[in-house]
């Protein structure tokens, strides 16, 4: 038996067995070792904010409809930060061999059955540490706004919300020849951005970001802001800090209406460009070059190769059996925490 976190209700996690699926002679079994908690979008299903559980999303019209719902609870964690450990192989598979480390995401379960050419596009370096492995997916989104954002050496960018994709966004954006402005309203997020390099961060609570953000570029503003907070008074701020007739790339995952986004303000006489970033597809000027898989593997190898600090990321590893414990710091002290990791025991795997 494998074992799985589940939302029993909004604000109740729990760890509840499941059936160990069986293994195909074209499929591997993966004892996951780690699983990181995305404290974007993962908590709005354990917070119950998430529009899948008060609306039906209709796929044909793309659009979010009343009277049903796509989810509901009892309601399996969305865990998409794994990495686990080949322990089985089926009787045709060659291409993956037993202790392999795979990365990927099939939520925060004990083990999972993944087919061999699954495993074999995500096998990590050897040499690596295994945790990198959870930030392929976390990574991707961080690398598909920078993506979205086209960004070109020699311009200041601006990253509201420097959580874990707004940290690697911050450092992504830097490699690709930015100035980067890092804005938060958490001291502890601020020093961890500088000490991975932005060039200046600025304190939320203090008010008068934009014009702070003016200053720094000589009156223009920023030349492309990155909002990662999901917060629309950011939103708001990343619009206002941004030059004429620029660009804002939102990614994070808003919840309820926009309260605080004054479009008729600085959007409207500033010609402001408000683009979305969403990780199920890329922009349409790269879809023939670059797709999902594309962009979670050049994550992980940038971080790999060290030019992308993740493992800083990593305030807090904990035990698999204190999953609740996990989700409750990330839910009421998110001040305390960056990515919180599950880590799991010896022996509750196959």
């Amino acid at each position: 038996m494998g074992k799985v976190v589940r939302f029993e209700a909004p604000r109740t996690a729990s760890i509840v067995t499941e059936d160990d699926p069986p293994l195909g002679p074209d499929e591997v079994r993966l004892r996951t070792l780690y699983s990181g908690i995305s404290a974007g979008t993962e908590l709005t299903a354990y917070r119950g904010s998430n529009p899948y559980l008060t609306k039906r999303w209709d796929d044909d019209q793309r659009l979010f409809v009343p009277g049903s719902t796509s989810r509901e609870y009892p309601l399996d964690g969305w865990g998409y930060e794994e990495v686990g450990e080949v322990v089985e192989t089926g009787a045709e598979v060659t291409s993956v061999r037993a202790g392999q480390v795979v990365w990927g995401t099939w939520g925060h379960r004990t083990s999972c059955v993944r087919s061999a050419e699954y495993a074999a596009d995500r096998i990590l370096d050897p040499d690596a540490d295994p945790m990198l492995g959870i930030f392929s997916q976390i990574g991707a989104i961080a690398l598909n706004v920078v993506l979205d954002a086209d960004i070109h050496i020699g311009e200041t960018v601006a990253v509201f919300g420097l959580g874990v994709p707004g940290q690697i966004a911050a450092q992504l954006a830097r490699l690709n020849g930015a100035r980067v402005i890092g804005v938060d309203a958490i001291p502890g997020r601020l020093e961890l951005a500088r000490s991975l390099g932005a060039e200046e961060v600025l304190d939320a609570r203090e008010g008068s970001v934009a014009e702070r953000v003016h200053e720094l570029t000589q009156g223009r503003g920023a030349d492309v802001s990155l909002e990662v907070s999901g917060r629309y008074p950011a939103l708001h701020e990343a619009i206002r800090s941004t030059a004429y007739s620029a660009r804002v790339v939102a990614a994070g995952f808003f919840q309820g209406e926009g309260q605080g986004l004054l479009l008729g303000e600085e959007f409207h006489h500033n010609r402001v460009q408000v683009v979305c970033s969403q990780i199920s597809g890329v922009a349409p000027a790269l879809s023939y070059r670059w797709n999902p898989h594309r962009v979670a593997r050049t994550a992980i190898d940038l971080a790999v190769a060290g030019r992308l600090q993740v493992r800083p990321l990593v305030s807090h590893v904990l035990p698999f059996s204190d999953a609740a414990k996990a989700f409750e710091l990330l839910d009421t002290t998110p001040e305390q925490a960056v990515q919180v990791v599950l880590e799991m025991e010896r022996g509750s795997n196959p």
